[in-house]
Formats: structure tokens, C-alpha cells, sequence
């Protein structure tokens, strides 16, 4: 299929808009992970094998995150929040690169990632989840006072700051699978829009594409792993500025 094609379903409910395409692959991104938490947690051992330890890996991996921006004590509530944006934020990237599928030129499977819709929508979630827990454990006197330290006068830099902090975390993701997705597609297109002209070329620009692909998509799966690090590691920076005593 073409992954070059950007049009989707659409539903309406209550004058809303919904992309199809987003719901489907969101709810299947969500039940992948749902499913690799419950059956690597459904036997846990105090000697963990196999499966365990693959999850305790991920638990440890996210705790060396936290305690790089901030001390265990503030951070360790931030646990779950991170291991469910790592696992949810990696499958989602992966979702589109063993194939797309169009149906009369419409998008229906592809990363959701790869839609400045749900990255923008993740990235205002953290950032103003930051917020919510800068009120609750610094109080609304002690929050406000981030904004007008070390000087008064940077207040309107700070709202800037946060402003960028939310378009920066979520286009960067976004920008990141988008453009892999995009070179897979025109690598694709290579081979069919041979087979328009002859199938001995077709099956020529097949085998010619084919290893370019397998390359990129290699490199895509490394590119997609570096981007769900970097928006847990990003996420726990933005919280610890919200909640640490001392950045």
C-alpha cells in the first residue's frame, strides 16, 4: 500500500470530528501493552526468569530515569506513569513499519505516532499533568513562585517556555516516525509504480528496494526505541521543574 496517502475515516459524534484511523490504532497500541503487562506479571517469582524478567528490566530502566532527574522519594510516585509511556509510546512507533493497509486511498493501520494529533495530545496530557502536581505537593503559592524566580520580570519567557516544552515534546516524536514512515513509502512506491510499466521492472525495482527497506526499517525500530526514551526521559524533567525543591 502507499503510505505516502494521508486520507482517513472520520466519525462524527456530538458535532465532533474523530480520525478512525487514530482510534483504532490507539485502542490496538493500548491492548498490545495491556497484554505484555499481563502475561509478563501474571506469575511473578522471587527469582525472576523469562518473561519477569524482561518487565523488571523495564521497571529498572524507568527508575534509573527518575532518579537522573530527580530524588526517589518525589519521583518514585512517577513509576507507573513511565513504564506505561515507554511500552505504550514504543509500540505505538512499531505498529506502522511492518506494513500500511489503505482502503480506497484512506489510511486504516499505520503508527499512531506518526499523527501530530495524538503526540500533541500526549505532550499537553504530561505537561499539564506537571502542573497539577506542581499545585498539589508545592502548593499554589509555592508553584506560582516558579514562575517569577530567579527574577520577576522572566514570567513572560516562562510562559513561552511551556508553551514550547508542549509543541517541542510532542512534534519531536511526531516528526521522528512521520518522516520514517514517509521514506518507507516512497521506497514501496519504487517498486509498484514499476509494475505500471513492465513486470520485469517491476520485480527489478522489487529487488533493488528491497534491502534499502530492510535497512530503514531496522534503523526505524532504533530511531522508535531513542524516541519513546526521550519523551519519558523529557516527561520526568518537565515533572521534576514542577516538583523538586532544587533544579
Amino acid at each position: 500500500m502507499n503510505k505516502l496517502e494521508h486520507g482517513t475515516y472520520t466519525i462524527e459524534f456530538y458535532g465532533l470530528t474523530f480520525t478512525l484511523t487514530n482510534i483504532i490504532m490507539t485502542t490496538i497500541a493500548a491492548l498490545i501493552v495491556f497484554v505484555i503487562a499481563v502475561t509478563c506479571a501474571r506469575s511473578l517469582q522471587l527469582r525472576p526468569t523469562g518473561k519477569q524478567n524482561f518487565l523488571e528490566w523495564v521497571v529498572d530502566f524507568v527508575k534509573g530515569i527518575i532518579n537522573s532527574t530527580m530524588d526517589w522519594e518525589t519521583g518514585g510516585r512517577f513509576l507507573t506513569l513511565g513504564v506505561t509511556l515507554l511500552m505504550y509510546i514504543f509500540v505505538s512507533n512499531m505498529l506502522g513499519l511492518p506494513f500500511d493497509i489503505s482502503i480506497d486511498g484512506k489510511s486504516v493501520w499505520k503508527s499512531p505516532t506518526s499523527d501530530p494529533v495524538i503526540t500533541l495530545t500526549l505532550s499537553t496530557l504530561i505537561v499539564g499533568l506537571s502542573h497539577y502536581y506542581g499545585v498539589k505537593m508545592k502548593g499554589i503559592k509555592g508553584y506560582g513562585k516558579g514562575y517569577i524566580q530567579p527574577m520577576w520580570f522572566l514570567f513572560p519567557l516562562k510562559i513561552i517556555e511551556e508553551l514550547a516544552n508542549t509543541l517541542t515534546l510532542g512534534l519531536r516524536l511526531y516528526g521522528n516516525i512521520f518522516a520514517g514512515e514517509i521514506l518507507l513509502g516512497l521506497l514501496a512506491t519504487m517498486a509498484t509504480h514499476a509494475y505500471a510499466t513492465s513486470t520485469g521492472g517491476g520485480i527489478m525495482w522489487t529487488v533493488i528496494a528491497a534491502v534499502p527497506t530492510l535497512v530503514w526499517q531496522g534503523f526505524s525500530v532504533f530511531v522508535g526505541s531513542i524516541q519513546a526514551f526521550i519523551f519519558v526521559m523529557l516527561t520526568m524533567v518537565y515533572l521534576s521543574h514542577k516538583v523538586a525543591d532544587e533544579h
